[in-house]
């Protein structure tokens, strides 16, 4: 269920806490009533599970459980100015100074930059603080809080995965660093108990619901990279949504990348287990482009139009489209990048523009392969893909034709709430075990094979780094 998106500023992108914990009600709602028209009663869920939108911070009062202030989303870009000042009082003054402790830059996309921000500019936010009101989370926090009590007793936690998007949390440790809630400004104390990704937290305490144990969260692309079943060092997913996120499973060893990657959790199914980390690839804008050029510019009625039109020209013309709207994620990180569409000529119609956007995805794809590529020393033979743009065949053979290899698309792209089911069942034994897991929904697959030369991709790849050069310098 969509709700709400906020753009109070440019750059600016915000979601009401109240009105997500509204569409989870409204969408368990729906989901019980499928279920029950399948024959199955409320008394038959064993467990629930959730997985959210990473990143995306949210600040509230533990006396009265209310938000102090809308949440900050991830691709929101307000902070430019905090990540520079912070860089700057660094010894190190780099965005790479904290890297070491969290696996993460210092950019605009983390957690802890949005909270400093609230701390400078959020006067309820700043008190609260001061008197010890103040609790934070992601947005898997606000949910199991609020489902579990609220301020009458609801639990605070928050899972590895998500912790691992604050900048926070030490990823050796996996518990918050007093070094980085230092540089951060933001007191420990606010912050939720970091859980591994599949135990039970609590049981709902009211509705529908009520008495069923909350057993598993992960973050999406987390959760994502559990349902396509990423368990071996070397396996890797991309999943296509608002944003575009590729994860790379590293196994139990902790790898630093050396162009331009993440270093996070990417699950630990069970507190006594072992965490499982990844290599991970960030694309701002994805599906969101394809919804601007319906919503703003008016180009397609629906966003499965886009496919129609792309598929109408067997190129783009010479048109590329940087859709840099929140600056460029990995391996890039140039927060003064801004979207640029070049290359137009009178011949350039609708189609070459809906064709650039589904190509602007799959290149910067193909930067992050290369990354994961340069960083394990080994060279990917094909591609996990899920999410909602996947559903298009276009951009799924366009991806590809640019990466040379074959690209895997499951029968349920759903993986990310399947990831969030499987960790909720393997806490209360639905799943004894991985193996078990693996056995489990082996749908059929969609493969995608090249079907251009390398001298084709080659080219085109080369005017999408040209492009790409074009985008710098805007902000």
């Amino acid at each position: 269920l969509e709700f709400n998106q906020y753009y109070p500023a440019a750059g600016w992108v915000e979601h009401d806490p109240n009105e997500i914990l509204s569409s989870v009600h409204n969408a368990v709602e729906k989901t019980v009533e499928i279920f029950k028209s399948k024959g199955y009663k409320v008394e038959d869920i064993k467990a629930i599970g959730i997985t959210n939108q990473r990143e995306t911070i949210v600040a509230w009062d533990r006396v009265t459980g209310k938000p102090l202030c809308k949440a900050i989303v991830w691709n929101d870009t307000r902070t430019k100015q905090v990540v520079h000042a912070l860089a700057n009082s660094h010894p190190k003054k780099d965005i790479n100074c904290i890297r070491d402790v969290c696996g993460l830059p210092l950019t605009t996309y983390f957690s802890g930059v949005k909270l400093r921000w609230m701390l400078e500019n959020v006067a309820e936010f700043k008190t609260a603080q001061e008197e010890g009101r103040l609790m934070v989370g992601n947005i898997d926090s606000w949910l199991i809080y609020n489902l579990t009590g609220g301020a009458k007793g609801g639990i605070h936690v928050t899972d590895v995965t998500n912790a691992s998007r604050t900048m926070l949390m030490d990823i050796r440790k996996l518990e918050w660093s007093d070094e980085l809630c230092d540089f951060f400004g933001i007191a420990a104390g606010a912050l939720p108990k970091i859980v591994s990704s599949s135990e039970v937290y609590g049981n709902v305490s009211h509705g529908i619901l009520k008495g069923v144990p909350i057993a598993g969260c992960l973050g999406d692309q987390q959760a994502a990279t559990v349902g396509q079943k990423c368990f071996s060092p070397g396996e890797a997913k991309n999943t296509y949504g608002t944003g575009c996120f590729m994860i790379f499973n590293t196994g139990h060893k902790l790898t630093f990348s050396d162009n331009g990657l993440l270093s996070t959790v990417a699950y630990q199914l069970g507190p006594n287990s072992k965490p499982v980390y990844g290599l991970e690839g960030s694309i701002a804008v994805a599906g969101s482009a394809i919804k601007w050029l319906r919503d703003n510019m008016g180009l397609i009625k629906e966003a499965s139009d886009i496919g129609k039109y792309a598929s109408e020209v067997d190129s783009t013309g010479g048109v590329y489209f940087v859709t840099a709207f929140s600056g460029l994620f990995a391996p890039y990180w140039r927060d003064d990048a801004r979207g640029c569409i070049i290359g137009l000529t009178q011949f350039a119609n609708r189609s070459h523009i809906c064709r650039a956007t589904l190509e602007a995805i799959c290149f910067q794809t193909r930067a992050i392969l290369e990354a994961m590529n340069a960083d394990s020393k080994t060279d990917l033979s094909l591609l996990k893909v899920d999410g909602g743009v996947t559903n298009s065949d276009v951009c799924m053979q366009l991806q590809a034709d640019i990466l040379g290899i074959e690209v895997v698309r499951p029968a349920n792209v759903e993986t990310t709430a399947l990831g969030a089911a499987f960790a909720a069942g393997l806490a209360v034994g639905v799943w004894k075990d991985i193996d078990d897991i693996i056995a489990t929904n082996a749908d059929s697959q969609t493969v995608f094979k090249p079907s251009v030369d390398a001298n084709s991709r080659d080219s085109r790849y080369a005017g999408w780094n040209e492009a790409i050069n074009r985008s710098y310098g805007w902000a």
